[in-house]
């Protein structure tokens, strides 16, 4: 390759790279939608939505309508489940959340935090269920 065309390439990378991290600073907390599909079980669905945190965002007290595995990507994430002691997680730790549990999720450390929500939801219902 060229050098000019190296310098072009390595440009347009950190261009994009750099767009990128703007529109995620424009948005603290970033929902990403992976996957729906149903499943065999009458009336329920899986859901695989990937959850992007700035430093200090908390996802406040929310419940699902099905049971959620957050498996923590990256970072460190405390949750508070409704009755139980917060929990801190870090990367490669997951937690099982129960049907209609009220909880939050604050990323704690000192950089983006990212986890891996799976939902195993009631069909047709919100997935995100906002709470006092």
């Amino acid at each position: 390759m060229k050098p000019i065309n190296a310098f072009a390439a390595a440009l347009l990378f950190l261009m994009s790279a750099m767009t990128s991290l703007q529109a995620f600073a424009d948005e603290p907390l970033r929902r990403t939608d992976l996957i729906r599909s149903d499943l065999n079980v009458a009336g329920h669905e899986v859901v695989q939505v990937r959850v992007d945190f700035l430093p200090g965002v908390l996802a406040v007290r929310h419940s699902h309508p099905g049971e959620e595995i957050a498996y923590v990507i990256e970072g460190t994430l405390e949750y508070k489940l409704d009755g139980r002691e917060p929990v801190t997680l870090s990367a490669g730790q997951s937690l099982f959340i129960p049907t209609g549990v009220v909880h939050s999720a604050e990323n704690v450390g000192p950089g983006k935090a990212s986890e891996l929500a799976t939902y195993i939801v009631r069909k047709g219902q919100a997935l995100v269920v906002p709470s006092k």
